[in-house]
């Protein structure tokens, strides 16, 4: 595949100004402004940023009577100095939320009304610090298995089905101008998707406010089908939500079907077949992998229901998967490598978005 250098050395959010926005989560160290490599591709190339940890309740809130805002301020004011819609990532999650959260004197399961004490306390801080500056919220992660069931946290053991509207209803308090979502992972499933659509149309009918469905897109080569995506962006649609892609990135290597997904509760050990490619990628599997990036950008592209793309990191260097579902690997499931340079499939969905730009002038 080769592209002349005008079209290889366009950036992402010029070619797709008139149709969503396209940007990555972000590190500590690209925070910090460390990685100087990556925060030069965030300015280029992306016009809005998520973290990955610091927002998380561990993180920003690990004892009940401390917050920890440092470096979530350092993120919210890099989004300001570049200009850049700010999403704060996430404020209900049943990982990396410490136990304390859950649990009573002794350790005993926390009473109900307690536990909701506790989530709006968290939400009004954590929201209200930020108000008018970060632009939009992933209020609750993940909250079915992907046979469409409620997931068994303590969440829902302790408040049932009600945790999610009250999340939302805490979040819209804190700062009614935020854009507020629910993110989950294989929505492509349909029993998972029938679940967030039921749940998401059932809250906007009771005057609850969730204005976006995120579907991470943590996939693989193959799978799930563009087809099955594209049914996952119509069905989402049909909710009056915003659809957006928020955890993007394509998995190149082997993995057991029990790990498809982003579970992060579950991992296997490392074996060489689980890691084929520690010394670089063939060059067939880079142009799978750019072919597979090209075909899903053109699908978004495609839909105007879809309102932002998130790549799960930067460059193939700090991406999640290096460690997860198996730990001490090599991945490379991000459009720039490990030396920040672009690979591939940043060409290929430079092109097809170039070539779908022409088309709609």
């Amino acid at each position: 595949m080769r592209e002349s250098r005008a079209v290889s050395s366009a950036a992402l959010r010029e070619i797709l100004k008139d149709r969503f926005l396209v940007g990555a989560a972000l590190n500590d160290n690209q925070i910090a402004g460390k990685d100087t490599a990556a925060v030069e591709i965030v300015r280029r190339h992306f016009n809005t940023i998520t973290p990955e940890n610091i927002l998380k309740w561990e993180a920003v809130h690990p004892k009940a009577d401390r917050f920890e805002f440092c470096v979530p301020d350092q993120f919210v004011a890099l989004g300001a100095w570049q200009g850049l819609f700010v999403v704060g990532h996430t404020l209900v999650w049943h990982n990396q939320t410490p136990p304390w959260v859950f649990e009573g004197t002794s350790g005993a399961p926390l009473h109900p009304e307690l536990l909701l004490w506790r989530l709006r306390e968290h939400i009004h801080t954590v929201v209200g610090r930020y108000r008018g500056r970060v632009r939009a919220w992933d209020v609750v992660n993940e909250a079915f298995e992907d046979d469409g069931t409620w997931r068994k946290t303590p969440w829902y053991t302790t408040l049932g089905e009600e945790f999610v509207a009250k999340a939302f209803e805490f979040a819209r308090d804190a700062d009614p101008d935020a854009e507020l979502y629910y993110n989950d992972y294989n929505l492509w499933k349909p029993a998972k998707r029938k679940a967030v659509v039921r749940l998401v149309t059932s809250l906007r009918k009771r005057g609850i406010r969730v204005d976006g469905i995120g579907e991470q897109g943590h996939w693989l080569l193959e799978d799930p089908s563009l087809q099955e995506i594209e049914a996952t962006i119509v069905d989402l649609a049909k909710t009056g939500a915003k659809v957006m892609i928020t955890e993007l990135d394509i998995d190149p290597l082997p993995r057991p079907d029990a790990l498809v997904g982003a579970d992060v509760a579950k991992h296997v050990e490392l074996t060489p077949e689980l890691d084929p490619h520690a010394e670089g990628v063939p060059e067939d599997v880079q142009r799978r992998m750019a072919q597979r990036y090209a075909d899903v950008f053109s699908l978004f592209v495609k839909h105007r229901a879809v309102s932002r793309v998130t790549l799960w990191g930067v460059t193939d260097a700090d991406s999640w998967l290096n460690h997860w579902p198996v730990p001490g690997r090599t991945n490379h499931p991000l459009l720039w490598d490990r030396l920040g340079q672009p690979k591939p499939a940043f060409h290929a969905v430079v092109e097809a978005l170039t070539r779908a730009a022409s088309a709609r002038a």
